[in-house]
């Protein structure tokens, strides 16, 4: 299947303000992309990217005063499966885990493990290690929450989603990634376009989704505690720690949101015409 993705989102700055975004296609798909993918920025703004430390795309660049105008359009290819499913995947004893998967057992800016530690081995010690306990993770994150974008909050953290029971789809990540991490799995947090394919359409506008994946069998899989169940098409744009680590953008000085608009559907068209429309 192919799917076509963007956005088209505007800052307001004050004065001339150095920034960071983090809004290309991950590197893992890059190879799926059907003709260009670039970030236009208005008034010809400079910008060059570069890799971060956990392997994601960053654009840096210098906004000049007043509105600056952020754009991209483009078409991926995409496999049309659903989240993959492997209920007998093993939990690895923390021995046995690779020396890039430690980092996310640790308690990050998002994830307070330490003031879930308790709670996390009380509701899932008992539970077979592995992939039925991250789903157990993910059905207790799934009914324990309540989701809504008027419950957003740009610096909650996973044991505060737990205590107010609220929150969006980073909120769900938060709290299952620590949890996972409480019990010794690896986690971390994922951040990317997810469109409403093969499930019902969603009437509020379209956003950016976070999820999260688990290091179970010597791999890495992808879990969902807001929507709790495989869906299809996800793009992947950053993976880290938590939120603090895939920000869409970060200045470094006073910026103010003008526009916000993410566009994420499959198309129907034949995959010859659209790969000639892209290139």
């Amino acid at each position: 299947m192919i799917i076509r993705a963007g956005y088209d989102i505007a800052y307001h700055c004050q004065q001339e303000t150095p920034m960071v975004l983090m809004l290309s296609v991950h590197p893992s798909r890059q190879a799926d992309l059907l003709g260009g993918h670039r970030i236009v920025l208005s008034n010809g703004v400079a910008a060059r990217d570069y890799l971060d430390s956990f392997g994601n795309v960053c654009t840096r660049l210098v906004a000049p005063p007043g509105l600056l105008e952020v754009r991209n359009e483009f078409l991926i290819r995409d496999s049309g499966l659903s989240d993959e499913t492997a209920f007998d995947a093993r939990q690895l004893a923390v021995e046995e885990l690779p020396d890039d998967a430690l980092l996310y057992l640790m308690g990050s800016r998002y994830c307070d493990t330490q003031k879930l530690s308790d709670l996390a081995w009380s509701l899932f010690g008992n539970v077979e290690g592995g992939w039925r306990r991250v789903q157990a993770i993910c059905d207790y994150v799934h009914d324990h929450l309540e989701f809504g974008y008027h419950h957003a909050r740009c610096d909650r953290t996973a044991s505060e989603g737990h205590a107010e029971r609220r929150g969006v789809c980073r909120d769900f990540a938060h709290l299952a990634v620590a949890l996972c991490r409480c019990m010794n799995i690896p986690a971390r947090y994922c951040t990317g376009y997810l469109g409403d394919i093969g499930v019902p359409p969603d009437p509020a506008p379209m956003d950016f989704s976070a999820w999260f994946e688990a290091y179970l069998d010597g791999r890495w899989f992808t879990f969902d505690a807001r929507h709790n169940h495989p869906r299809i098409g996800r793009i992947v744009i950053a993976r880290g720690r938590d939120a603090a680590d895939v920000a869409i953008s970060t200045g470094f000085g006073f910026t103010q949101l003008a526009r916000f608009s993410v566009i994420t559907e499959e198309v129907k068209e034949e995959p010859q015409k659209l790969e000639m429309a892209a290139a």
